[in-house]
């Protein structure tokens, strides 16, 4: 990530045929099991092991390791690739480690899903925008997977691929596709462990020391935000509900300013919106939009304040929800 802006944007990620928009077909309560496995599986099983994350041309190594343990969840994710970071979590409490920056952000809720975890603990309503089939069986790092495929019924989201381990249900490699069937982006395995036993230091930060004595620890505080009256969201795109509206404070010593976050989700995709106020000196510039892969984000000036969209959606999708984003009575 090029900016600690960006990094807090972050903060808040078989057979291939064309899809079929528009005809509806009951999905089996086998295919709901499979999805239902991959839901609890990422949050129940130990597991370790090494990713590879793809968008286009490029490309990023992580190493995780994840503990379940009498109700609680712990991991530890590090990039291996580019500028050092590390992320370690506690049930909903995430520290994100710079050293480059030598910065810890602190985070006590997240609405971020990430690999494996990718589907939520309710699949309901995903029927109505996606139809699931069942595909194949293929190996994914050394294991027999089941190939699931979510086409979407409608031209406002993608399409999705994922490869299950048959014994477990976790996640072994997740794709995202377009209207072609071809690849926009995808995270996969390269190297595995599932429900061998994980040491209390293994989900250490490694940078904890340093931590304490030198660096600059940011409290990203995340409240409610009750009153979004100010702010409308003029156009729907179906299936899409709010899923959470916060304000997220990163304390008086931040040079940042208060953020509003919204988050939208058809159950599958998460749509974000983050809006802050601009500084009286900085110019908002023109309106940018950037399509990396499967990742749109576009960004504009809305009565001096500053307006980010992203999500894994086509661009159409995303600069239709954005122009409807404004603020009442204007």
């Amino acid at each position: 990530m090029k900016s600690l802006a960006l990094i807090g944007f972050w903060l808040a990620a078989g057979f291939v045929s064309p899809t079929v928009w528009g005809q509806k077909v009951p999905v089996q309560k086998e295919e709901l099991q499979w999805l239902q496995r991959v839901s609890t599986a990422a949050q129940k099983l130990n597991y370790s092991g090494t990713f590879v994350y793809r968008n286009g041309s490029h490309s990023q190594t992580s190493r995780i390791v994840h503990l379940a343990s009498n109700g609680n969840q712990m991991e530890k994710l590090e990039v291996l690739d580019g500028s050092p970071r590390e992320f370690v979590r506690f049930n909903d409490e995430i520290s994100c480690y710079l050293p480059d920056h030598q910065l810890v952000i602190v985070e006590q809720r997240s609405v971020r899903r990430g690999f494996p975890a990718l589907l939520p603990a309710s699949l309901a309503g995903l029927n109505d925008h996606y139809q699931i089939r069942k595909g194949s069986t293929a190996r994914v790092a050394g294991f027999d997977s089941q190939i699931i495929r979510l086409e979407p019924r409608d031209a406002w989201r993608y399409g999705h691929q994922l490869w299950v381990h048959i014994g477990s249900g976790l996640l072994l490699k997740a794709n995202i596709f377009d209207e072609r069937g071809e690849a926009l982006e995808s995270m996969a395995f390269t190297d595995l462990r599932i429900g061998e036993p994980i040491h209390p230091e293994a989900l250490k930060p490694s940078y904890a020391a340093s931590a304490k004595e030198n660096w600059k620890i940011r409290q990203a505080r995340l409240s409610d935000l009750r009153d979004d009256a100010q702010w409308i969201f003029r156009t729907d795109l179906p299936g899409f509900r709010k899923q959470a509206a916060l304000r997220r404070s990163m304390g008086v010593d931040s040079e940042d300013l208060d953020m509003l976050h919204w988050v939208f989700s058809d159950g599958l995709v998460a749509l974000s919106v983050f809006i802050s106020p601009l500084r009286p000196q900085v110019d908002g510039g023109e309106e940018s939009f950037q399509n990396m892969g499967a990742l749109s984000v576009l960004k504009r000036v809305v009565d001096g304040h500053q307006l980010v969209v992203m999500g894994d959606l086509p661009p159409a999708a995303l600069k239709r929800f954005a122009a409807g984003i404004g603020m009442r009575g204007k």
